[in-house]
């Protein structure tokens, strides 16, 4: 019955990322995957529109999440960051394929080689969100965004979303896996 999903954080952060002691420790891990890698397939292939509300600061993943997401609003006073080389890792989410895809070859490498806080309107101009709205606002659009797609029916709106997905699911899930296989050595032999 779910129609639209809408995905945001609390308090002032969108998302701090992925806690890298808990990821460079691998008995931490011994059972399963860290929580992003089992997040990412299901987000990457999910079914029905997504909507993202960032209303705070999104590191790493707070940042290469919102590329899968269908439409993402921003906070005015929102930012972004990609600390991945300067952290010891590389990119992960099939950033490598979707950021120069989103923002151009060579922002998307500027974003990664420099790692520079990209507030909301550059994040708009990058591609990476639809519009800027302001905090207070924020959530109440989201919803409304997210009511008008979720009051539409449901057959053509999951088909639309599967062609939508299928151009480019192969390639998401190719450059996903090409990722972790890169960063599994700087993870746990060190960089």
């Amino acid at each position: 019955s779910v129609r639209c999903v809408l995905i945001t954080g609390s308090g002032r952060a969108f998302s701090a990322g992925q806690d890298l002691e808990e990821m460079a420790d691998p008995s931490v891990f011994a059972d399963q995957e860290p929580g992003y890698q089992r997040f990412m397939p299901v987000l990457e292939s999910f079914p029905k529109p997504v909507v993202a509300a960032v209303n705070g600061v999104g590191v790493g993943i707070g940042l290469t999440m919102l590329l899968h997401c269908d439409i993402v609003l921003i906070a005015d006073d929102a930012r972004l960051k990609v600390p991945f080389i300067s952290l010891g890792v590389t990119t992960e989410a099939s950033a490598s394929l979707l950021m120069p895809a989103t923002m151009g070859w060579q922002r998307a490498a500027e974003v990664l080689f420099t790692e520079p806080w990209i507030d909301a309107e550059q994040a708009v101009a990058d591609g990476i969100a639809l519009r800027v709205v302001d905090h207070g606002r924020l959530m109440r659009e989201a919803r409304e965004l997210a009511g008008r797609i979720g009051a539409l029916p449901l057959a053509p709106l999951v088909a639309t979303k599967r062609l939508l997905l299928a151009g480019r699911i192969d390639a998401v899930r190719a450059a996903r896996i090409r990722e972790l296989q890169a960063e599994t050595p700087l993870l746990y032999l060190g960089s």
